[in-house]
């Protein structure tokens, strides 16, 4: 289907929404993704230093309120500095998790489990809480239970209608339609989609996907006044065809308030993937200039990158015999396997890794991994389910073929193919590649195609894993 395109309409008939989808009226407080986030995290600092205020109070006799914090900001600003590094590492802000009781209270829950264990294990600059273990029991659980009540509150109160964020989609075609399955997909709860505009005279009232076309640009600004629209997003792949009227409207929408936003970036801020199928021929959007690392940045990488392969450097030392055995138990072989892989550049090295197929796996040549690969030997198929098969790849991290965090390397066998049907394909190759990033987390051994464009749309975000959390 050919990405939508608004050209100048003639007059077209005001189209009367039908009933089966009215939307309610506006949303008097409604949030944004980022908004969310914030107000989360502070609900979980605050239940965090209350859980330390009530013991503090309770077992050591302390003045309850501020005069405690302020005695001992050490105490509590290690806690808060705890959390705000773990947190995001275990993906405790992921809206579609907390938007689910169940989900919300099991992922804070685990965050405050780790949290207060590290805490606890602190000498010295931690409040004596470990020299009982009622103590720190109780701070443990009061901890899950306070961080666990404010989930519960935000999947209670915080997804109902009156919170979402209401949308205006402009543009019913390729690019909506995507626009319109990442929100239902990934944020669901958190925005509401009032419906779409085009001005294909013949889309009027049509219903796409579940949502009315509502009017044309000409509609545009009353229907943000009528439906209490805090966001338009541009759906248009290709916006130097957009007609003078719909710039004029979407800048009237701007004056008053209303935030304007491409589908690009949303599909990027929902997905955490950048949508190269609807750049086009828009090269900023896969180089945008605001993405450009400093030498500083790259240098704290890099000495950071040394010290995860120093230490997994130590691991497989340790990991080499244990695994060797059991490698040798269940056949012949070599125990790490060697693979040729395309990195920074466009310049191949050789990956490290334990082996986890049978010997001469490939002899008819390179091929995909497949679900339930017969290849995949038993001791293998613990290795991947561990991902202890991939701590050999350190020693490339300190040889600076690779990074910690960043895409999945390819093999040469299949770049060409890939670079020749995913738009944009080699821009990966400006960075080194990762032994994890967005895209191994999130998909498992790369299958196809598909697997590899999205593991390709992640190439500039894979390196900002933490951040994203906060911000997708």
């Amino acid at each position: 289907m050919p990405p939508s395109t608004l050209q100048t309409p003639p007059s077209a008939p005001a189209t009367r929404l039908p009933e089966a989808l009215a939307v309610p009226r506006r949303a008097w407080l409604s949030l944004r993704l980022s908004e969310r986030k914030v107000l989360l995290y502070t609900a979980d600092v605050c239940a965090v230093c209350l859980a330390l205020l009530v013991i503090l109070a309770i077992r050591f006799r302390l003045p309850w309120g501020w005069q405690t914090i302020a005695d001992h900001p050490v105490w509590f600003g290690l806690l808060v500095g705890l959390w705000t590094a773990s947190a995001p590492l275990l993906n405790a802000y992921d809206l579609r998790v907390a938007a689910n009781v169940s989900s919300g209270v099991g992922r804070v829950v685990a965050v405050a489990l780790v949290v207060a264990a590290i805490f606890l294990s602190i000498p010295y600059v931690t409040p004596p809480l470990h020299s009982s273990r009622l103590t720190a029991s109780g701070f443990i659980l009061l901890m899950m239970v306070l961080t666990a009540v404010g989930r519960i509150g935000y999947a209670r109160l915080l997804v109902q209608p009156t919170f979402r964020h209401r949308v205006l989609i402009v543009g019913a075609g390729w690019a909506g339609r995507s626009l319109v399955e990442a929100v239902r997909t990934h944020a669901d709860a958190e925005y509401e989609l009032a419906g779409l505009i085009d001005d294909d005279l013949s889309r009027q009232g049509e219903v796409v996907d579940g949502l009315a076309v509502l009017g044309t640009s000409q509609d545009l600004t009353r229907l943000v006044e009528e439906l209490g629209v805090s966001e338009v997003i541009i759906a248009i792949t290709r916006h130097e065809t957009m007609a003078g009227s719909l710039v004029a409207a979407l800048m009237d929408c701007r004056e008053q308030g209303i935030q304007v936003t491409v589908m690009q970036a949303v599909y990027e801020r929902l997905t955490g993937r950048v949508p190269v199928e609807h750049a086009g021929r828009s090269l900023h959007l896969v180089l945008p200039a605001d993405r450009e690392l400093s030498r500083v940045y790259l240098l704290l990488k890099r000495m950071g990158d040394l010290l995860i392969g120093l230490l997994g450097t130590a691991a497989t030392a340790l990991l080499l015999p244990l695994v060797g055995v059991a490698l040798r138990l269940e056949g012949s072989g070599p125990i790490l396997y060697r693979q040729v892989r395309v990195g920074r550049g466009g310049r191949p090295f050789v990956l490290f890794k334990f082996r986890t197929m049978v010997p001469n796996a490939e002899a008819a040549g390179p091929q995909w991994a497949q679900v339930e690969d017969r290849r995949v030997t038993r001791v293998g198929h613990v290795l991947r389910l561990l991902h202890l098969d991939e701590v050999p790849q350190s020693i490339n991290v300190l040889r600076g073929e690779m990074s910690f965090i960043g895409p999945r390397p390819e093999r040469p066998e299949f770049v060409d193919r890939l670079a020749s049907e995913i738009p944009f394909y080699r821009v990966r190759h400006a960075m080194r590649p990762g032994v994890t990033g967005w895209a191994q987390v999130n998909y498992r051994y790369g299958r196809s195609t598909t697997d590899a464009w999205r593991s390709y749309n992640t190439t500039y975000t894979t390196s900002s894993t933490v951040r994203r959390s906060w911000t997708r």
